[in-house]
C-alpha cells in the first residue's frame, strides 16, 4: 500500500482525467472537492502494457463533492478526475484528502519471477539457435512453473520484501523499553524442535525454542514493552529486541510513532 495527500487552494484543478494501475480509496481530510468517475477502457489495465486503454468512456458513473469524512473508492482502470472549479469561495477555501493506493501482483508478475529463477538452470542461459532445442525449453519452463507457483512467489517476495519504514534512534532516547515490527509483511516463524527460525526482509534469523512466545509478541505488529514481555514469557526479550532492532525488523517505539498505534489493534503484553 502507498498514500499520497494532495493539497489544493481556491479553484486550483488536479489531475486530468485519468485511470490508476491499482485500486485507489480517497478519504477526504478537510474541506471540499469535486469528483468526476467514468467506466474503464480496458480490462485489468497495466502500467506496462501491449496497448493504451483508449479514450474514457462517455458515461459518469458518479459525480458529486467529497466532503470531511467522505470516502470513496475507485477500481483499478476506471478513468476520473477532481476540481476545486467554482469553490474557491465555499467557505474552506482549501481540500485536503489522501488517496490510498493498493498495488497487487499480477500474472505477468508472477511470470517475471519465475523467469528470474530460470537462471539458476544452465539450458536457460544458452545462446538461442534454430535447431529446435526449443522443445527442452518448453519442457523445462513446465517444470519451472510447477517448482514455483503462485503461493511460493508470494510467500517468497513478502519474506525478500525490505522493510520501506526505518526508524533508527541510535539510542539518542536512552535505553530501549518498547518497539514495534516494521516489516511490510508478517515475519515468518517456523519452530525447528530447538531452534526458532525468523524469516523476513530478505533475512533467515535462528533463535533458541524457547524465545518463540518472546518473538511471537515482539514480532506482532502491536506495540511490545521489553519488560512485559520477558514477565510475561520469562525469557530475556531485551537481548531478543536488540537483535531485531540491529537486523531492521523492529525500531524503537518512539512516542510520535506510538501515536500511529492509539486505537488500533490490542498492545502486546
Amino acid at each position: 500500500m502507498q498514500v499520497n495527500t494532495y493539497l489544493t487552494t481556491a479553484d486550483a484543478a488536479g489531475f486530468n482525467l485519468h485511470w490508476d494501475d491499482h485500486d485507489v480509496l480517497i478519504v477526504q481530510l478537510s474541506g471540499e472537492k469535486s469528483w468526476e468517475v467514468r467506466g474503464t477502457s480496458r480490462v485489468a489495465p497495466m502500467y506496462r502494457d501491449t496497448e493504451h486503454t483508449g479514450q474514457p468512456p462517455e458515461e459518469i458513473v458518479w459525480s458529486g463533492t467529497m466532503r470531511t469524512g467522505d470516502v470513496m473508492h475507485i477500481p483499478r482502470g476506471y478513468w476520473h478526475q477532481a476540481t476545486r472549479t467554482d469553490r474557491s469561495g465555499d467557505g474552506a477555501g482549501y481540500s485536503l484528502h489522501a488517496t490510498f493506493g493498493f498495488v497487487k501482483r499480477t500474472g505477468v508478475d508472477w511470470l517475471s519471477w519465475v523467469a528470474d529463477q530460470s537462471r539458476a538452470d544452465e539450458a536457460f542461459r544458452h545462446d538461442l539457435d534454430r535447431d529446435g532445442s526449443s522443445a527442452v525449453l518448453a519442457e523445462r519452463v513446465s517444470q519451472l512453473l510447477a517448482q514455483y507457483p503462485q503461493d511460493v512467489y508470494l510467500a517468497g517476495r513478502e519474506q525478500a520484501r525490505p522493510s520501506r519504514r526505518h526508524v533508527a534512534t541510535a539510542g539518542i532516547f536512552g535505553p530501549v523499553t518498547d518497539v514495534v515490527c516494521m516489516t511490510d509483511f508478517p515475519p515468518r516463524i517456523d519452530a525447528n524442535g530447538s531452534t526458532v527460525e525468523v524469516v523476513a526482509v530478505g533475512k533467515a534469523l535462528t533463535f533458541a525454542a524457547k524465545a518463540e512466545p518472546a518473538l511471537r509478541l515482539l514480532l506482532s505488529g502491536n506495540p511490545a514493552n521489553i519488560q512485559q514481555v520477558t514477565e510475561t514469557t520469562g525469557v530475556n526479550a531485551e537481548v531478543l529486541a536488540r537483535t531485531l532492532l540491529d537486523e531492521g525488523l523492529c525500531a524503537e517505539l518512539t512516542d510520535e510513532l506510538a501515536a500511529g498505534y492509539v486505537g488500533v489493534g490490542s498492545p502486546a503484553p
